[in-house]
């Protein structure tokens, strides 16, 4: 019998594994740079303290807010980004190329 705990894993063994192709510097910027799951932490933040909003505008206007706060951190570069984006050029090539020229 499997026991339970390994069951999720082998069942995704293929997308548990494609991660480990890559080069560790690309493997940090993947784990690290999830962008979208950082933004809707901080929107959870500042929404979660409020139980109702009075108004639709008002639930707007903090996520406005929320929103610019957490651009802020958005412009910062990443640390080893000339040596990832060499390591992308790699594996992506062309498509690279194209997404860089817009």
């Amino acid at each position: 019998s499997i026991p339970l705990l390994s069951v999720p894993r082998e069942k995704n063994w293929i997308e548990l594994t494609a991660y480990f192709k890559y080069p560790y510097d690309i493997r940090k910027i993947i784990y690290t740079t999830n962008i979208i799951e950082s933004y809707h932490r901080q929107l959870r933040k500042v929404t979660k303290t409020k139980t109702a909003f009075p108004t639709d505008e008002a639930l707007k206007k903090i996520i406005y807010l929320a929103t610019a706060e957490a651009s802020k951190k958005w412009t910062m570069p990443h640390k080893d980004w000339k040596s990832c984006l060499s390591q992308f050029a790699i594996y992506y090539g062309d498509r690279l190329e194209s997404e860089l020229a817009v």
